[in-house]
Parts: structure tokens; sequence; C-alpha cells
């Protein structure tokens, strides 16, 4: 505990007296695979293990060898293979930012967080500072410290509801994420030194340390334009646990950018491997994010991801975006990304479906069927064909 706030006050030291004082930071050395000592962690493990059991079974684990298998690498690129053995990881789909690791070794990953980081450098800078939490041992900590204060509800703090937006956790209320899903509250103490933690790992990889300020950033920028299309004039973070209990935001990239290798910032980050390897999910994680009804988000998640070129499923999303919003305006500009996705992709259906509901609802009746034709022709097996065929009068043959 001491040698933790020590760090603490250190880091807040060396953002108070300039970036220029402070040593990059690296990991302590690795002290081998851990087994759990005394009956506290024995306990946790025990209980993490039967959960985990459960857990596995889940529908709402993503089941895609070949994206779990990436996103494993990107952690044992991040951490090193030695550290990595200690893991198992899960891709969960869930549309919010977030991911945890458990004390037994088992990493949940939300399929929002993979929408939202753009590089394998930007997730192993969220991966290691999880696994940062694992390896400092914070659930146990956290354990003792509920215990010693007299708390009888003693482990009741691993069934805590984390909620990272405002409204996701009615929404997700009900999904079997069970008690591995809800997971810990740290301190803010403890999440610093799991961010001092991930950045060391990321220094002593090959991937570009500078990326993990740039996730938080991102971040906070998301929130503010949510905020703002919600009429607020900034973001309520003291309504978000995930940031009640974490570093505020400026100290924390400042925080990271001060204690990334200043000699690494022209490393790879990975950028172009992370989209190709998403590119196939990426449809899903935007229709996922869609749903949640958070227009503000939704639109700058979409042209965050635009910077690095507008694709035909971006501007798809895009549209989809507006359309279900439903304004007579957003139905125009809906039509209009529709259109741009058609036009760098004439096979993609859903463009053509949702270009044709767009204009069905602007009154421009005729090439709203007629781009439902297409869509039907590309699509003839779509779960809505009998649906969207009922908009469309059948054709009369010419005599």
């Amino acid at each position: 505990m001491i040698a933790r706030a020590r760090v603490a006050i250190g880091l807040v030291a060396l953002v108070a007296g300039g970036m220029s004082q402070a040593e990059p930071a690296l990991p302590p050395p690795y002290a081998g695979a851990y087994q759990p000592q005394g009956v506290d962690e024995q306990g946790l493990w025990a209980l993490m293990d039967e959960e985990e059991r459960r857990f596995a079974q889940s529908d709402m684990v993503m089941r895609d060898a070949a994206l779990q298998a990436y996103v494993t690498k990107v952690l044992c690129d991040t951490v090193g293979a030695d550290r990595c053995g200690a893991t198992r990881v899960y891709i969960v789909r869930v549309p919010v930012f977030n991911a945890s690791m458990s004390p037994n070794g088992l990493m949940q990953v939300y399929s929002g967080l993979l929408l939202r980081v753009h590089s394998e450098a930007e997730l192993g800078a969220v991966l290691g500072h999880e696994f940062g939490h694992f390896e400092a041992r914070h659930s146990l900590e956290q354990l003792k410290t509920q215990r010693s204060s007299g708390d009888v509800m003693a482990w009741a703090f691993v069934f805590a509801n984390m909620a990272p937006s405002y409204d996701v956790v009615r929404a997700y209320r009900n999904l079997q994420l069970t008690i591995i899903g809800n997971f810990y509250r740290f301190g803010r103490n403890q999440e610093r030194e799991a961010d001092r933690l991930g950045i060391g790992y990321l220094n002593s990889s090959a991937l570009r340390p500078q990326a993990a300020a740039q996730v938080w950033e991102r971040l906070m920028s998301e929130f503010t334009a949510d905020a703002r299309a919600k009429g607020l004039k900034k973001p309520r973070f003291d309504r978000i646990p995930f940031y009640a209990t974490h570093p505020p935001e400026a100290e924390r990239a400042a925080t990271l950018t001060l204690l990334a290798r200043p000699d690494a910032a022209t490393r790879d980050d990975g950028a172009a491997r992370y989209r190709e390897a998403l590119a196939p999910w990426l449809p899903q994680l935007l229709e996922d994010q869609i749903k949640l009804n958070d227009f503000g988000a939704s639109e700058y998640i979409i042209q965050s991801l635009a910077e690095s070129g507008w694709t035909a499923p971006l501007w798809h999303a895009r549209g989809e975006l507006y359309r279900m919003r439903g304004a007579p305006r957003d139905l125009v500009h809906a039509a209009q990304f529709y259109a741009q996705a058609i036009a760098l992709d004439a096979q993609h259906a859903e463009a053509h479906r949702g270009l044709g509901l767009s204009l069905l609802k602007s009154g421009q009746t005729a090439p709203g069927q007629q781009a439902l034709r297409r869509y039907l022709a590309l699509k003839p097996d779509a779960p809505d064909a009998k649906l969207i065929g009922m908009m469309i009068p059948k054709e009369v043959p010419a005599p």
C-alpha cells in the first residue's frame, strides 16, 4: 500500500512539475506463474473459476476463433509472451467501452471497446491497463479493504454494477453477463498504478506507447459530443462510475504522455492491421452502437473511424443513424449517405434497403421502390424479404 501511494503521489508531482522531469515507465520483472496465496485469495480464485465455467457458455461471447486469436495476440505483443500465458481472452458482445480481468486470469473484452480503438497500440494500452490490475493483485487488495472496514458484505463488491454510460445499465440489466461482466470498482490510486504498468508494457513492446493517451482523449471527446447532442454543456462524469473512480481525464492523458518513451514515438501502431482484422465485424459493431440510441456518440464514433477514409460500411452506418432518428431533414441526409455507400460498393444490399426506406418516407415513391427492388435482387433470402416485398407493387409485364 505504501509503495502504491508513493507511485500515485509521484505521478501527480510529475504532472505538476513538467513533462521533462519524467522517466519513461517500465514494467517490473516478470515473477513467473502466480498461484493464489491464503484463504482470501484462494476463495476469490475459486469463485472466479466457477463463474468462468458458466460464463464460457454464455451466448453473449463472440465465438470467432480468428478474432479471439487476434485480440489475444495484441495482448501478448503488449505485455509479453511470458505474462500472456496466464490469460484467457473472451470477447463479449456489449457495445460499450470496457475491458476487465479477473484475478484468475480471465480477460473480458467488450465489443464496444473494439469499435472505439483505432490501432493495435490503442487496444494494447487498454488491455495492458487491465493486465496491470491483475499483476498488482488489486482485486485481492480491494477485498481485504472491504473486510478490514468491517463490511459484512465483503464479497458484495464482486457484484457491483459498473455503469459505463448514462443509459446502458438499464438497457443491459437483463443480459447474462454473470458477476464477471459487472466486475470491480478500483480506487483512483489503483487505476493510476494500472496506468503506469500498462504504459510500461507498451514501452517494452514493439508498439507505439503514445497511443495510450489518444485512447482517453478520444473517449472524452465522444462523451462531450454525446452530451452536446443531449443539450448538456458538458458531460456529467459524476454519473458514470467508470470515470468517478478513474483519474481525471486531463491528468490521465498528461501522465500517459509523460511516461511514454519519447524514442518510441515513430514505432508502428498497427492501425492498418487492426482495420483489416476488424473489417468483417465492423458492420455488426456499428449496428449495435446505433441501437443504443446515443446519436451524438454514434455520430462521433463514425466520423472518427472515417478519419482513415470513408468506406461503404461507414456511409451505410451513418445513413442508418440518421434514418433511425427520422426527422425530415435526417431522411434527406440519410438518403445521401446511403448513396455514398452504393457509390463505393454497388453490391451493398443493406445500403439499397436503407435508401429505399428513406426515399419512401420522404414521399419519393418510385425511386424508393426501385431501390428496394435492387435490395431484394441482391438479397432475395433476406429475413425481411416478405415485408419489403409488400412495399413494392408487382411489376406488370408489357403486353
